[in-house]
């Protein structure tokens, strides 16, 4: 796997060739660390306590379906809203209250206050938004407004 893009091609007149390097060689340091290559979190300070659910995002004609882990919470904590065509989670996975008077080697599982924001890129029918919570994993049914469901046309032929 390479992972330096490499042109073989490369001429001597290609533009970018000559002209001067910008600083930090346009954004590529940015552009490094911001890739997939990373996840959204590698390089956050680890905090105790900080939590912040995983999402699946997936599409079809009709909707956009959205999955979040949220293991061990209790649905009533979380809010689900929806403004101007960005869907927000918010909520708080609280610590057990019995884990104070115990003797820890390693604590691993997070809690916290949350806040999860996507925007969307076409608009929805915000009257038939759902949400059902099951097993852990709070599932969003966000339905597409008709105009913005893909259109068949038909192409006429003329003779």
């Amino acid at each position: 796997m390479n992972l330096v893009p490499w042109r073989r091609n490369r001429s001597l007149a290609d533009d970018d060739f000559w002209a001067p390097p910008a600083p930090f060689g346009r954004d590529w340091f940015r552009d490094f660390f911001t890739s997939d290559l990373f996840p959204r979190d590698f390089f956050a300070p680890e905090r105790p306590g900080a939590f912040s659910p995983a999402l699946n995002v997936e599409e079809d004609e009709n909707a956009y379906r959205i999955s979040a882990e949220l293991p061990g919470m209790d649905p009533k904590e979380v809010e689900v809203s929806l403004d101007n065509g960005v869907l927000t989670l918010r909520g708080e996975k609280k610590e057990e209250s019995e884990k104070k008077d115990r003797n820890y080697h390693r604590v691993e599982r997070r809690y916290g206050s949350f806040t999860r924001s996507l925007a969307l890129p076409v608009e929805v029918d915000g009257e038939k938004v759902s949400a059902n919570y099951r097993n852990g994993v709070l599932e969003i049914t966000l339905p597409k407004a008709e105009a913005a469901k893909p259109k068949q046309i038909a192409v006429k032929v003329e003779k």
